[in-house]
């Protein structure tokens, strides 16, 4: 994923809306999904196909199960964004949820840009005008205990894949 640098005001309640629209999509495909495996898991197979194998009832009745704690985590995510307004934050002042921060592997040169958001680990975000993209990170990951409190400049050591890496906090907003 290509890093972004950011010279110019980003909007982070446009960043919070897509973040929205993902999850919403995200839980009305699970419910979908659910309501379907769970109309398969009772009537998808004749009745002397479930006595042969019951087996596939139950994993349709277990996708369906599955599908719907998607759906409800999706949307509690949802209901948890209502009334976040990420604030922008002063220069020097400490990283904080809300906080788009671009990091540097000092080695590499390797660079990561990202949101701090209460939820949606792992959705990918649109920088402004669709000029590249941005991961969200939550405060429970590895970094985003690792850069929540520092600042500009900073450098946070974070364990991926097993390996411990040294990136700088290269921009803040």
């Amino acid at each position: 994923m290509e890093s972004l640098s950011f010279t110019t005001y980003m909007n982070k309640q446009e960043l919070v809306g897509q973040l929205e629209a993902q999850l919403l999509k995200q839980a009305r495909e699970a419910g979908r999904s659910a309501t379907e495996c769970a109309s398969e898991a009772r009537s998808g197979a004749t009745s002397k196909e479930k006595t042969v194998d019951s087996r596939v009832a139950m994993e349709f009745a277990s996708l369906a199960r599955g599908q719907k704690l998607r759906a409800e985590k999706a949307s509690a995510e949802l209901r948890s964004l209502t009334g976040f307004v990420p604030k922008s934050l002063r220069s020097r002042a400490p990283i904080e949820v809300g906080a788009v921060v671009e990091i540097e592997d000092e080695e590499t040169g390797e660079g990561r840009t990202f949101f701090l958001a209460p939820v949606g680990a792992g959705m990918t975000l649109s920088g402004p005008d669709g000029d590249g993209h941005l991961s969200v990170v939550t405060p429970a990951s590895p970094i985003g205990k690792a850069v929540r409190g520092k600042r500009l400049d900073d450098i946070v050591d974070v364990t991926v894949k097993g390996e411990v890496r040294e990136w700088k906090i290269v921009w803040v907003e």
